[in-house]
């Protein structure tokens, strides 16, 4: 059963992300959002705590917290989102095109990423995003078969991992990341509007379960002027 406190930060958080506070703005006070929200002291601090940790908000003693400009909509390196979760509360518009599906086997490559046997299988997704009319992005997805089953068209269309989670009843636990920037391919010069850029940037993921099976493994191919890594880091002392 989700906690008090938890279920106020994901209200709270709501607010920030549909923009009801803009960054810059001042959080009502732990009075008044005792009094909105019919929670006790306890439980509005513990929520803001948790908005301070994750780098929505800014809080001094005795003063009223304030939103951060987190830019949620850029590309996330040290979270697990999928394109549908990232452009949910976005202005842009945001489109996905499914060039490929299919089932795979004997690919030394993605055998290797995905760590399987010669006669097992994984599903090879190949997806281009268009946002705002440009299309800036080439996603190629593998699933191995041992643990995703089936992967529907309509899935694909839409959200995988919301496909895997609420239907397949996957528990998705963590995922390697690493960057690099390499030179644009013919694929990327044909499936991408790729202006006058040569280089890529390509993100490759290892995606794992709860319980550390790896079964996935992406590679994210995106144009450059269009790709900006943040993150929020806070000093531990």
């Amino acid at each position: 059963m989700e906690s008090k406190y938890k279920r106020l930060y994901n209200l709270l958080l709501e607010r920030i992300e549909k923009r009801e506070w803009k960054p810059g703005e001042k959080l009502p006070s732990e009075g008044e959002l005792m009094a909105l929200y019919d929670a006790s002291r306890d439980t509005v601090r513990k929520s803001l705590d948790l908005l301070v940790q994750d780098g929505f908000i800014q809080k001094a003693k005795g003063k009223a917290a304030v939103v951060l400009d987190k830019n949620k909509f850029n590309f996330p390196v040290s979270e697990i989102a999928s394109f549908k979760e990232l452009y949910k509360f976005s202005d842009s518009h945001p489109v996905t095109y499914v060039e490929n599906l299919e089932i795979i086997k004997n690919d030394p490559e993605v055998m290797d990423c995905l760590q399987m046997k010669p006669d097992e299988e994984a599903f090879s997704l190949l997806r281009v995003r268009e946002i705002d009319g440009e299309k800036i992005i080439i996603d190629k997805d593998y699933f191995s078969r041992k643990v995703v089953e089936n992967l529907p068209l309509r899935a694909a269309q839409d959200s995988v991992y919301e496909y895997l989670e609420r239907e397949a009843g996957l528990k998705i636990g963590f995922a390697m990341k690493e960057i690099t920037v390499r030179m644009a391919s013919e694929e990327d010069n044909r499936l991408l509007d790729m202006k006058n850029y040569d280089m890529i940037v390509v993100v490759k993921s290892y995606t794992y379960l709860e319980d550390s099976t790896l079964f996935q493994y992406t590679e994210s191919r995106h144009r450059p002027d269009k790709f900006k890594f943040v993150d929020f880091a806070r000093r531990k002392v």
